[in-house]
């Protein structure tokens, strides 16, 4: 019998080209091996698994194509119960009618000799054959078995990692991963735990003790009591060197900074869903689904994968039989891989229905540090939930470790603690120095304007005497401020400040002046109620129009040594706080927002007030309280809409007034009843809508300051010789056409503003103002100037306000004299 198969023809060069390597399949498989820290020891179990049932399909599957699936031979057919038992072989062989039976009467039976069957069958026909009865005889399962086994495979390993490749999980995990790698590797990871532990002791005992007051009251749960571990515990499990970790050098400073804003910009995004949870979730209970499914069908169908195969086709005519007895030869075989293969899914399930426990036992959306607090002595680590807490939960699971040095960067004391060291690097004692600079109270004084934080090196600037914070958040002014002996004023403007309680101990001692300025009352520094030798109080903010909301300020009775109380806020009357300090206020400043101030007889009790500022209280009149207060020298009443002032008569009995400011108001003429406040010394009605100035103003030959700038006068009365002590006069901006000669009479004149008004002539005489200082004559309508202005002898260039090309209308030498120091 021929062979005519057509064998496969095998060159090396070709069969290389056409496999597909292994390699290219990687991608499939092969995950980011940072991702391993989200995979927990059930997930690495299942992928062994996995890995297992893999191996099984692909053998499963190389044995169906490397060898012959099923042998097949033409089946005898037995005889009927009528019919003799021995048959003609060559009919039987054929398929034709048996042989007749023997006579029984015949003494020579016929013997036959069996010597096997022919069949007349080519090898293209048994080909045939095996493959007809592979597809219409043997059951599915026996054939596709391996298949089925390599498909269930992919599915499980694609559920397990279908949350790494999503793109609304994989984003997130992604994120997470490159942030807790950092945050595990950051240097600041270590030493903000000894930055934590190096901290004065009596701030750890008050922190040891707010924790163990807070947790007495709160049961954990388990219902037994939650106990916080002492703080003196923590530089034996971090055993950090102290000078190391005050070296964190700038680059490694900047880098943790970044974290820390990462971290909380990736938690406000992570918390406000969960979708990693519930993808996890779906992908574990697919798996489970589809482990029922597999073990249901398997159990059924694994009985039919036989040795044996009884194959009835219907192709005699082609190959001349009908039934045949066929060999499955991979039956055995896929019988004990089958058995396996549900052994290792068995074990898959149940690893998977322990997941869903895992899973639906704990509460995975919620995340706490209790123990991370307990252990680092870090006790402001938030609690997390949602999804960022799903992680916390998976890396427990890989390290434990992972989460601890992560919760570092979720704390704000750790965050202050890395901005303050980077603050004391960038801001040195030498730099800090040259920021100095003298204030307005004549002391030495250091602005610090929007920083991050209040730098330790400030404290080593043993000479300083003010300290001005302007718009800084999270402000912590430790016991270290003791060592500046001669701090005696402090600006605190929009600043969240805490004080150390030994630095409040110095404060209460040594500070004069506290200047706050806030946009919300609950800004307002409780502590600056216990500065029992504060002299000098600043508030400015918004306090509340309800004076019976206000109260914070009803602390301010405490202060028992203030003598000066300036509030520019938006009060409806004067805080019943502000009187109870009258017994010693001297001075006192309402600066309002145009809020109208009403109710003002608490006045009355200030008799000790020698200074009195009420500006933009749209008062219209005067208050008659002010009447009352017999030691005030001075009164300033700006910006209050007055167009009257009538009740000035009531001045006189205020025999130590000698300020009176009634300037930026509506006031259209002044009483001559102003005659009878001979004790005034400055008086000031500028920016009014003044056009006659009585003679009787005169009357008050004390004055020697006298604003009335800005104003409608055209005449000046000649009286204004009467003056003799005025060394400051300004009529600036009026309509006054002459100067009376009288003016040059108050030969103490030092500074004579009469600018912007119609003077055409400037007197001779103002040459006998030896001691002139400042003139202003910008804006008028002269010509030439006198050359007498050389008289003046205190009068140079720099004070003298004139145009260029008028200037140059005296004389040479008067000019250069004028030029000359």
């Amino acid at each position: 019998m021929k062979d005519t198969t057509t064998k496969p023809i095998k060159e090396g060069g070709l069969e290389h080209r056409n496999m597909i390597p292994v390699t290219e399949f990687r991608q499939f498989s092969e995950q980011q091996p940072a991702f391993r820290v989200l995979k927990p020891w059930w997930d690495v179990f299942t992928d062994y698994l996995s890995v297992a049932m893999l191996m099984i399909g692909v053998f499963g599957c190389t044995l169906q194509v490397m060898q012959d699936k099923i042998i097949c031979l033409p089946k005898r057919v037995q005889p009927s119960e009528n019919h003799s038992s021995v048959l003609n072989v060559s009919q039987a062989v054929a398929g034709t009618t048996p042989l007749p039976p023997p006579n029984p009467s015949s003494t020579n039976p016929v013997t036959v000799e069996m010597k096997g069957l022919k069949t007349d069958l080519d090898l293209q026909q048994y080909s045939f054959i095996n493959q007809m009865c592979y597809e219409r005889a043997l059951h599915w399962y026996a054939k596709y078995f391996p298949y089925l086994v390599l498909i269930h495979t992919l599915i499980f390993m694609l559920c397990s990692n279908f949350w790494f490749k999503f793109p609304g999980s994989s984003s997130k995990i992604e994120h997470f991963i490159s942030i807790l790698g950092k945050c595990f590797d950051s240097p600041w990871t270590t030493r903000a735990l000894s930055e934590v532990s190096g901290e004065d002791s009596e701030e750890k005992d008050n922190r040891k003790n707010n924790m163990s007051r807070s947790n007495t009251t709160q049961s954990g749960p388990e219902g037994t009591l939650v106990n916080s571990q002492s703080l003196k515990s923590i530089p034996e499990k971090f055993v950090v060197d102290k000078s190391t970790a005050g070296a964190l050098d700038k680059k490694e400073g900047e880098q943790a900074k970044a974290l820390f804003e990462k971290v909380k910009k990736f938690r406000l995004h992570v918390e406000e869903g969960d979708i990693l949870y519930a993808m996890y979730v779906r992908q574990t209970v697919l798996k489970v689904i589809k482990f029922l499914i597999i073990i249901a069908y398997n159990s059924a169908l694994v009985s039919k994968v036989q040795f044996t195969v009884d194959c009835n086709v219907d192709i005699q005519d082609m190959t001349g039989y009908k039934n045949f007895s066929c060999n499955h030869t991979m039956a055995h075989l896929f019988s004990k891989l089958s058995f396996c293969y549900l052994c290792f899914v068995s074990i898959y399930g149940l690893t998977c229905l322990y997941t869903l426990y895992w899973l639906f036992y704990r509460s995975l959306k919620e995340y706490s540090f209790e123990y991370v607090r307990q252990e680092t002595g870090i006790d402001d680590i938030p609690d997390v939930k949602n999804d960022f807490a799903f992680m916390l939960h998976m890396i427990d699971q890989y390290d434990p470790l992972y989460s601890k040095r992560f919760a570092v960067f979720l704390s704000e004391v750790s965050e202050n603690k890395l901005k303050q060291l980077n603050l004391n690097n960038e801001w040195t004692p030498d730099k800090l120095r040259q920021k100095l600079q003298t204030n307005a109270h004549n002391r030495l004084e250091l602005p610090l304007i929007m920083l991050s934080g209040l730098p330790d090196t400030v404290f080593e600037i043993t000479e300083l005497q003010s300290l001005k914070l302007e718009i800084i958040k999270n402000v912590m002014i430790p016991a270290t401020v003791a060592q500046l002996d001669n701090l005696q004023e402090l600006s605190l403007h929009q600043c969240s400040v805490k004080i150390h309680s030994a630095a409040l101990s110095f404060l209460k001692e040594n500070l004069k002046v506290l200047s706050v300025k806030f946009d919300d009352m609950r800004e307002l520094p409780p502590w600056m109620y216990g500065l029992r030798n504060l002299e000098e109080l600043y508030l400015v903010g918004s306090l509340s129009h309800d004076i019976s909301k206000n109260v914070a300020l009803e602390s301010l009775r405490d202060l028992k040594s203030l003598k000066i109380l300036s509030i520019k806020s938006n009060l409806s009357k004067i805080p019943q706080a502000v009187v109870d300090v009258s017994s010693h206020l001297q001075k006192m400043c309402i600066h309002n927002d145009g809020t109208k101030l009403v109710m003002l007889n608490n006045l009355k009790k200030m008799t000790n007030l020698t200074e009195l500022e009420l500006v933009h209280c749209d008062l219209e009149r005067i208050p008659h309280a002010v009447f009352s207060l017999l030691s005030l020298q001075e009164l300033d009443l700006k910006e209050n809409n007055l167009k009257s002032i009538e009740e000035i008569v009531s001045f006189q009995h205020l025999r130590k007034l000698t300020v009176l400011k009634l300037w930026h108001n509506s006031i259209a003429y002044i009483p001559e009843h102003i005659k009878k406040l001979t004790s005034l010394e400055r008086l000031s009605f500028s920016h009014n809508k003044i056009e006659v100035l009585p003679s009787h103003l005169f009357l008050c030959n004390k004055i020697r300051y006298l604003d009335l700038s800005y104003n409608d006068i055209r005449f000046i009365p000649p009286e204004v010789g009467v003056l003799q002590s005025l060394q400051y006069f300004s009529i600036t901006c009026n309509k006054v056409e002459n100067l009376p000669d009288e003016l040059y009479f108050c030969k103490k004149l030092k500074t004579l503003k009469i600018g912007k008004n119609s003077l055409s002539v400037l007197s001779p005489k103002i040459g006998n103002l030896q001691f002139l200082s400042y003139l202003d004559l910008k804006g008028n309508h002269f010509e030439t100037l006198p050359p007498e202005l050389g008289d003046c002898r205190a009068l140079k260039r720099a004070g003298l306000v004139v145009e260029d090309a008028l200037f140059d209308t005296l004389p040479s030498d008067v000019r250069e004299q004028m030029k000359t120091e």
